[in-house]
């Protein structure tokens, strides 16, 4: 099996049940949105909701990615930066409880970054995200000392806003021989970056991960079919999420079509990460593409009949059930 080190901005997700939107009118969030908040209006908000009922997860896109492969057996790790504080801790411990072997660098400037979900009673959510220590993490603090052993890096998109800590990680990653891994994040993340991700896919990727607004942003317009061609021509495999219609994945001439799993979605948050978790759980044990395909539809069919990234044990009992089904076929 191959091993998998993940790199990204790590948040702990605070789910919190609100009552009502008095708490969304106080702080100008518009209703269904992720917005960017400084450390005093998060502390602010977390003030405002001091009380209320509320989960914690270990957070940010490739963090879920690289809990999803700790939750499937993978040996993986992730380096972060968090701050020296109890929500810093608890990720680290979330992280470990899930398997993992995690890199956390700790921040004695900033808190440990949050991504505050206020879930109003229409199961509406709403962000207010806070970067906090996350965004501190710096090419200078990367050792290959960190990459020793793995034999895959995987990198989400939000890592190109610090394109030196990006380059830092591909070129360590290269140099121990790995292979590497991106996920295009977000559409708008593409469109403003657009430079930035074709070179680092040109120059270091071998897997690219897209949705089809992320393909379009990335190849000038095109379709999710076309995209697929496209990308591919700049990495060895590429892949297109379409949602409900399943996901598209090319490496050379070959071409495959994997069905999305048939389910009741629910909240589509953390599909994609949990799609790049089976996917390269296929991957890194060397299962053949359309099976790695078809892992990535059963971990985000799974994900999206739950509120938020995380599955309960019994989701995860029954995605690895349908997993197991499928790598013995």
């Amino acid at each position: 099996m191959k091993k998998i080190i993940g790199i990204g901005n790590a948040l702990v997700d605070v789910m919190t049940i609100i009552p009502d939107e008095t708490c969304l009118g106080r702080f100008s969030l518009p209703k269904g949105s992720m917005t960017m908040v400084d450390a005093h209006r998060s502390g602010e908000i977390k003030q405002a909701i001091n009380g209320m009922k509320r989960t914690l997860a270990s957070g940010g896109s490739a963090g879920n990615t690289m809990y999803g492969l700790g939750i499937m057996g993978v040996h993986s790790s992730f380096i972060g930066k968090v701050g020296r504080d109890e929500m810093g801790n608890f990720y680290e411990k979330d992280m470990i409880d899930a398997g993992l072997s995690p890199v956390l660098i700790r921040s004695s400037q900033s808190p440990t970054g949050t991504a505050v979900a206020l879930v109003t009673p229409d199961s509406e959510r709403t962000f207010a995200t806070h970067l906090g220590a996350a965004t501190e993490l710096s090419a200078d603090e990367l050792n290959i000392s960190y990459f020793k052993g793995f034999n895959i890096l995987y990198l989400e998109g939000y890592l190109l806003y610090n394109l030196p800590l990006a380059e830092k990680a591909c070129q360590l990653a290269k140099e121990n021989h790995m292979c590497v891994a991106l996920d295009l994040a977000s559409f708008n993340v593409v469109t403003e970056l657009l430079p930035a991700f074709d070179r680092l896919v040109r120059d270091y990727v071998d897997i690219v991960f897209a949705n089809e607004e992320e393909a379009r942003a990335f190849t000038g317009g095109l379709n999710a079919r076309d995209a697929l061609d496209e990308i591919s021509k700049k990495c060895k495999i590429a892949i297109v999420k379409t949602g409900p219609d399943g996901s598209w994945i090319k490496r050379e001439d070959e071409v495959i079509k994997v069905d999305a799993l048939k389910v009741t979605p629910v909240d589509t948050t953390g599909a994609g990460d949990l799609y790049a978790a089976g996917f390269l759980y296929g991957f890194s044990n060397g299962f053949s593409l359309d099976k790695c395909g078809l892992f990535g539809s059963i971990l985000a069919g799974k994900v999206i009949e739950v509120v938020g990234a995380r599955m309960p044990g019994e989701k995860w009992t029954e995605a690895r059930k349908l997993v197991n089904e499928v790598a013995q076929e």
